[in-house]
């Protein structure tokens, strides 16, 4: 017993070493592409937006509000948490695959031999007609991770785990991020219906005095159906905001998991980011940014899953026994002195199987090397859309300040030629219809452009990250 005990010590010594040059060890690709990454913009920092909490960013208290029901009620947040407690069962079960098994069966037989069959054995069939046989048998059996076959499948299984915690952060950004965007496009469609409403009510009072100033043969008739024409104009973009909003609520109450209803919420005016934009490193998005950890994750589940393929082209070795009681016709003493049992150890070598574990192999390495690229464009394309983002925000403020002046410009321009109408004959009222178009286009498009810098802000903490740590 004890040479068998040492055989299998130093023999499974000698595997394991041998065992230590089949599977590989992990490392990050090193040829990540992490420079330059943030077009145009050269960053030393390390500081990141991506590391402050959302409700530090987000300062409305009606849209921290609506971000903290989503965080409770979203479906997809629930999806992906779903999802994790399915890869923690999996995870537990590679951890498990380490223990031996171990079963047990019980059986009852009744049996009743032929004449012939007990003639056929030499004994008088008249001394036995049937009989009855009990047994408890218990089975166990246990494979020894000799090539690291086993190790590999609980590593895969841990990245797969946290690849699907590292997915359920990606839906909390963005859902963040959602719910950020629509509330401020609510607010905007307030805003721009605010303007369209005061605008119609001035186009009102412009017809009555268009009307006043056809009497005083300063305008004629074809005036005044122009003037009730641009008031129409006005009427009429109403229905289209309005109808946008109502289809932004709807939206932003599915993100929430509750029936389409209004939304409770402030001012555009009162929307402002107290904090610098920074952006760090775009080496950091590689712990920062949810997706980019994510395809990681599965690099790296795909990475062990070719080293379990290696294996396959290595021999198992698996101690079983078997043991249990036995009793034929009674149930008396039945544990006394009736058991029996075996222990095997053997060595399974795969020699032909149609090709099967090198197609295997050929298939994990595909697929590590289509993980491998998705990891690549991963970051790629969160590079991207930081640079999209800080691009984004500075093209908003740039026109944010011409708007302002060429707003001011076109209020002028109406003012001055509504007073000309009732001075001169020589002013055009197109030109007064053209300029209160023009005017009510800029206001409109001034709220685009907060809208615009606001939504740039939300676009870069989620590219950057945010919203998870």
């Amino acid at each position: 017993m004890k040479i068998i005990k040492y055989a299998v010590v130093y023999g499974g010594t000698a595997l394991l070493l041998v065992s230590c040059g089949i599977t590989k060890k992990y490392k990050r690709p090193e040829d990540l592409k992490t420079n330059n990454l943030y077009r145009g913009v050269t960053v030393t920092d390390s500081t990141t937006l991506a590391t402050t909490p959302w409700k530090e960013l987000f300062t409305d208290n009606k849209l921290q509000d609506l971000i903290e029901k989503g965080l409770q009620n979203n479906y997809d947040l629930k999806i992906a948490l779903a999802r994790m407690e399915s890869a923690g069962a999996s995870l537990k079960q590679s951890k498990l695959a380490f223990l031996p098994t171990l079963t047990a069966d019980a059986d009852v037989t009744h049996s009743k031999p032929s004449t012939a069959q007990i003639r056929a054995n030499g004994v008088n069939a008249a001394s036995i007609s049937s009989y009855n046989l009990y047994a408890l048998t218990g089975t166990t059996s246990w494979e020894l991770d000799v090539w690291g076959k086993l190790r590999s499948n609980k590593r895969a299984a841990v990245a797969a785990y946290l690849e699907s915690d590292a997915y359920r952060r990606v839906v909390q950004t963005q859902l963040i991020a959602d719910i950020a965007t629509n509330y401020y496009q609510l607010t905007a469609y307030d805003e721009q219906i605010k303007i369209v409403e005061s605008t119609i009510e001035n186009r009102g009072k412009d017809v009555e005095i268009v009307k006043e100033l056809k009497k005083a043969a300063i305008l004629t008739g074809s005036d005044v159906a122009n003037s009730e024409a641009n008031l129409k104009a006005a009427i009429l973009q109403l229905p289209d905001l309005k109808q946008s909003r109502r289809e932004v609520e709807n939206a932003l109450s599915i993100l929430l998991a509750v029936p389409p209803d209004s939304i409770a919420r402030n001012t555009i005016d009162k929307q402002e980011f107290s904090l610098a934009l920074k952006t760090g490193l775009p080496a950091q998005l590689l712990a920062n940014r949810p997706d980019v950890q994510q395809a990681e994750f599965a690099f790296k589940n795909a990475f062990e899953l070719t080293n379990v393929a290696r294996t396959n082209f290595y021999p198992s070795l698996t101690i079983s026994s078997t043991g249990g009681w036995a009793t034929a016709n009674t149930l008396q003493s039945f544990f006394s002195q009736r058991f029996y049992g075996n222990i095997i150890a053997g060595l399974t070598q795969p020699i032909f199987n149609q090709g099967q574990n090198r197609l295997k192999l050929k298939a994990a390495k595909a697929t590590q090397q289509e993980a491998y690229y998705n990891f690549q464009q991963a970051l790629l394309t969160a590079g991207q859309e930081v640079s999209n983002a800080l691009y984004a925000h500075q093209m908003a403020l740039e026109k944010e300040k011409t708007r302002a002046l060429q707003i001011a410009d076109l209020q002028k321009a109406t003012d001055f030629t509504k007073e000309l109408l009732k001075y001169t004959s020589a002013t055009n009222y197109t030109d007064v219809l053209t300029a209160e178009q023009n005017l009510l286009s800029a206001k409109l498009n001034g709220v685009g452009d907060k809208l615009q810098r606001l939504q740039s802000v939300v676009d870069l903490y989620r590219a950057l990250g945010g919203g998870w740590q």
